[in-house]
């Protein structure tokens, strides 16, 4: 693997990842807009740009248009939004590179917003909404960053609101993309095998002409400070629902890797501690597990899981015991090589074709994060200790967790 950064003289980075062995190459262009730079009025325009994007360009006047191109090029497309970034991919055979920039490339620069197309996919995205809706696992991590958050675009769903996407215009659409899709916002991420000289070329003739323009500044988010959150969302479901978390260092911190650690061995897998009792021991609980999520200002870390409606308080005080467990006793030197094995298994498994590689470079690249080679992350993770576990866990849970449940129980449910 051999990679290689280059920066047009207008501030867009360009990325070459070089999968020699590789038959695939994917073309991604990541933006540094998410969520985030938004605001109440206009909740989830990020997310819906990212849709308008393959609804027509300049040269591929319809959806059908770039479909029809992509799929005759054997290739698959997709894109997605997150709080912090957006990001336009396709892959297909090596052969297709050129093309697949050509595409890509026109669906970032040429977008046409038409008027029709955003009035109909107002009527998608709605049903996205209401599909969410009905996932009580999706919808109680709604509820969760709302009362974290409280205010602020993290308190609010990437999706936006019914009421929000139905209000949007097309010059909504256009002032956003010409604020934010800017080159300093921007990295185009090559992956596999290809022809760089060439590509190279091809990514300065598309992308050169955009005019250097000023970065908008994104305002730093301000994590509350959280007492005990308690929300019960009344729902008829068979299965109650829950996430119980805290806030956690950001991702410029070298405090994530024991971070990372400790959440496998509370929920990363089959053996980890939580698994292990509600699942296995209990028998209280389908899915169970817990999550390290890391932004700019901030991280998370999360347990959650579906389980027995007439058990909850028990499953609630199991998972204190554990963490209090976990955070006077500390970890045993088996399961310390359990979680580090699988935690570096998992990421090599990750990076078995050139779209995953676009994905974990692309990322670090768009956020100014080293370029951590997967042998560097695995010699990091190896590194860290159980005292450095021990540590992490002590400061994190001696906050109060927030908890967002969903069932059919009363709003007090489970106290004030």
């Amino acid at each position: 693997m051999k990679i290689q950064k280059k920066t047009l003289s207008n501030g867009l980075r360009a990325l070459f990842i070089e999968l020699p062995d590789s038959k695939t190459v994917t073309v991604e262009v990541l933006v540094r807009t998410g969520s985030l730079d938004e605001k109440e009025h206009n909740q989830g325009i990020s997310h819906f740009l990212e849709h308008m994007c393959f609804k027509g360009t300049t040269n591929r006047p319809t959806a059908m248009d770039i479909s029809r191109e992509l799929e005759s090029l054997g290739a698959h497309s997709n894109a997605y939004t997150s709080h912090n970034h957006t990001a336009y991919y396709a892959k297909s055979a090596s052969v297709h590179a050129g093309k697949l920039l050509d595409v890509i490339a026109d669906i970032y620069l040429h977008s046409t917003f038409p008027e029709f197309e955003i009035q109909k996919e107002k009527g998608v995205i709605v049903e996205e909404i209401n599909m969410y809706k009905d996932q009580p696992d999706s919808l109680v991590d709604e509820e969760w960053n709302k009362i974290f958050f409280k205010t602020g675009s993290m308190s609010r769903p990437i999706i936006g609101t019914k009421e929000s996407v139905l209000r949007m215009t097309r010059k909504d659409f256009v002032e956003y993309h010409k604020k934010y899709y800017v080159p300093e916002n921007t990295v185009v991420v090559v992956s596999g095998s290809f022809d760089q000289k060439k590509m190279f070329e091809d990514i300065k003739k598309y992308f050169s002409k955009i005019p250097q323009s000023p970065v908008s500044k994104r305002t730093k988010i301000q994590v509350p400070r959280v007492a005990h959150n308690v929300s019960v969302v009344q729902k008829k479901t068979d299965q109650a629902h829950i996430v119980l978390g805290v806030k956690a260092c950001d991702m410029y911190s070298d405090e994530k890797y024991a971070t990372a650690v400790l959440s496998c061995i509370l929920g990363g897998g089959m053996s980890s501690r939580l698994f292990q009792k509600l699942r296995e021991d209990l028998g209280v609980a389908y899915y169970v597990y817990s999550q390290f999520s890391q932004g700019q200002d901030f991280g998370t870390l999360k347990i959650s899981a579906g389980i027995d409606t007439t058990r909850v308080k028990e499953v609630l005080s199991v998972i204190n015991d554990e963490v209090a467990k976990i955070s006077k006793e500390g970890v045993g030197d088996e399961e310390m090589y359990r979680a580090k094995e699988f935690m570096i298994g998992s990421m090599y498994l990750g990076l078995e074709s050139s779209d995953e590689y676009c994905a974990y470079f692309g990322v670090k690249e768009i956020f100014g994060l080293k370029s951590e080679l997967p042998k560097e992350r695995e010699a990091r993770i190896r590194k860290v200790s159980k005292d450095e576990v021990k540590k992490v866990a002590r400061k994190l849970f001696a906050q109060s967790f927030t908890t967002a449940l969903i069932g059919d129980f009363p709003k007090d449910f489970l106290g004030k």
